[in-house]
């Protein structure tokens, strides 16, 4: 049977191992080790933010692994380390966000069925709204923003309301990809964690496998196959070791978050984004943001005082992400688009709180990064870019053309089954 390296192992990478298993015998190679949700509770967090420890963002990793931090001098970039990616500390939404790629010709609807079939799909949590989520969810119909229940993966069933979404769902409640990476593993996939792939190695134009550390060593992993899907942050740099150029460009969906003091809002307590109102643009939602509130000072409030609407931006690809940094700016559009935003966010928490406001702005925060090898019309049939070798395919939102400005896992895993619909057919 020929061997397939897989690396990564979020929405795309666990896909794809589930995908091909069976057809090929699949390793994945995984950056992180294996993920437990933050123990720490928020009582104890907020003990210690009155202490003044914390003064940089990226001391949560320090007392949660699985989160990855980096800064830019606009922004705080985040995203999942370890198995299953950043599927384990996203909200866990289903919205599909695929018209960037259906403008190019691209048709999922088949892929899409199959990950409704596999993946359960529900808005039940709205049952278990708050009353000032369900005010909110009032003022913005009120305010003819259409605000939609946001459909959410996993079993909601489970849901106790506890607010840890973006720490890992300790009830599991919340679907990620460590589901699909335990099916791979069931039909004979390996899996090896805490395995950094460092480049693609290339002989007479096709890929033979990738150099990959562990610990102290280097270790050469063959292949007939590799397929990339580390993410948007970490694929990009892969390629570029590997002697393949991306495109200068990045977006990351930047989160600004414009918050009220309400007394006894508990939205630390509500689940993450239980509705969302889509914008030309830009996207609303209630969301409690962690970032915000352990390391902005105008955050300093108790948590259950605290009410907050986030605004995720479709910024513009400007950027890049290079071998030693990543550089992201936020464009002047940009910047009038979030003012924008800003504004409307104020207008609904008037409307909610009944009296005059005075709101306070979070910490611009980001965790969609995309967009470093987008496809175009040429590859909207083979998925696969010109700059490739024929046996190299990348399989994560690297290839999204546009700034989804939503939750984009739903529509990685669709892309990741084309993608692995392709690969089969080199197994023959």
């Amino acid at each position: 049977m020929k061997r397939a390296i897989v690396v990564g192992s979020g929405a795309g990478g666990a896909t794809v191992a589930k995908e091909l298993q069976g057809r090929f015998q699949v390793t994945v190679l995984e950056a992180g080790g294996a993920f437990r949700p933050c123990a720490l509770p928020l009582p104890a967090v907020e003990g210690i933010r009155k202490t003044g420890l914390l003064f940089d963002e990226r001391e949560m990793s320090l007392v949660f692994p699985a989160l990855q931090i980096r800064k830019t001098p606009e922004m705080v970039l985040v995203n999942g380390r370890g198995l299953g990616g950043t599927t384990t500390i996203c909200t866990g939404n289903a919205l599909r966000m695929d018209q960037d790629l259906r403008a190019l010709g691209i048709d999922l609807d088949a892929e899409f069925q199959e990950v409704y079939a596999e993946i359960p799909v529900t808005t039940v949590h709205q049952r278990r709204w708050r009353k000032p989520t369900r005010r909110l969810f009032e003022v913005c119909r009120e305010l003819a923003l259409d605000p939609q229940p946001t459909p959410k993966m996993g079993d909601y069933t489970r849901c106790v309301g506890c607010g840890r979404c973006v720490l890992g769902c300790p009830h599991g409640a919340k679907w990620d990809s460590r589901q699909f990476l335990h099916v791979a593993q069931e039909r004979g996939a390996q899996v090896i964690a805490n395995c950094r792939a460092e480049r693609v190695v290339m002989e007479d134009g096709r890929a033979t496998g990738v150099i990959a550390r562990r610990g102290l060593s280097r270790r050469f992993y063959p292949a007939d196959l590799v397929v990339l899907a580390a993410g948007g942050f970490a694929t990009p740099v892969i390629l570029q070791n590997s002697g393949i150029p991306c495109e200068p460009r990045l977006f990351v969906d930047p989160v600004l978050c414009v918050g009220i003091e309400y007394e006894g809002a508990a939205q630390q307590r509500e689940i993450e984004m239980p509705f969302v109102m889509q914008r030309p643009h830009y996207m609303l939602s209630p969301y409690f943001d962690y970032v915000s509130f352990l390391f902005n000072p105008a955050w300093r409030r108790p948590a259950r005082d605290i009410l907050a609407l986030m605004i995720k931006l479709a910024d513009s690809p400007a950027g890049a992400v290079l071998p030693q940094e990543i550089a992201k700016p936020l464009t002047d559009v940009d910047k009038r688009r979030l003012g924008e935003a800003v504004e409307e966010c104020q207008e609904i928490l008037r409307r909610f709180s009944g009296q005059p406001v005075q709101p306070f702005l979070g910490t611009i925060n980001a965790g969609h990064p995309g967009g470093a090898l987008p496809l175009t019309e040429q590859e909207a049939q083979s998925f696969h870019h010109r700059r490739l070798p024929g046996n190299l395919y990348v399989a994560d939102a690297t290839l999204l053309p546009q700034a989804l400005g939503n939750p984009p896992i739903l529509t990685i895993i669709a892309l990741a089954k084309r993608v692995s619909r392709l690969c089969a057919q080199m197994a023959a």
